[in-house]
């Protein structure tokens, strides 16, 4: 309960510093955006391989959704846990509790840490995750000339919300 209402604050404080630097500076919301940007993967569509519009967009917002509904499922299951996480082992009705251990290992960063300090290697070398894929829909369509074009003939471009 704590953390959503601090959850909350902190979101609506964002919103609000969004709201003012959106009047006093407009351009600062798009160059912090681009600062976060990280360049195409090797693999991407060439020009010849490029799909439609439609289907980019039929697959964007199922991605959207896909995305709403896991959220979703990852809050249920949050919810379902504050109950099931304190109860002892045992049968309950049609449901077992228990706890098995992991399959699943993980590199102990303390243990490494201190190896590192004990053999004066300095710091443990650190490297950034995969970049997440972020898709938003745009507010409404807004047509600007390219630089092929010139300011002759528009271009469509999507103003992201």
């Amino acid at each position: 309960m704590i953390r959503s209402a601090a959850s909350r604050a902190r979101r609506a404080l964002r919103t609000a510093a969004d709201a003012i630097r959106s009047t006093v500076s407009p351009a600062s919301l798009v160059r912090d955006r681009a600062a976060e940007l990280v360049p195409d993967p090797a693999d991407v569509f060439t020009p010849d391989e490029m799909p439609d519009v439609e289907t980019i967009e039929t697959t964007a917002a199922d991605y959207l959704a896909a995305c709403d509904e896991a959220r979703a499922a990852d809050r249920g299951k949050r919810k379902s846990r504050k109950l099931l996480d304190r109860l002892p082992a045992g049968i309950y009705g049609r449901f077992t509790v228990e706890r098995t251990p992991s399959s699943q290992t993980t590199v102990d960063l303390e243990a490494v840490r201190a190896t590192y300090a004990r053999l004066g290697l300095g710091p443990v070398p650190m490297k950034r995750c995969a970049p997440s894929l972020r898709i938003t829909e745009a507010a409404e369509v807004v047509a600007f000339p390219t630089a092929d074009e010139g300011a002759t003939e528009p271009a469509t471009a999507t103003v992201a919300a």
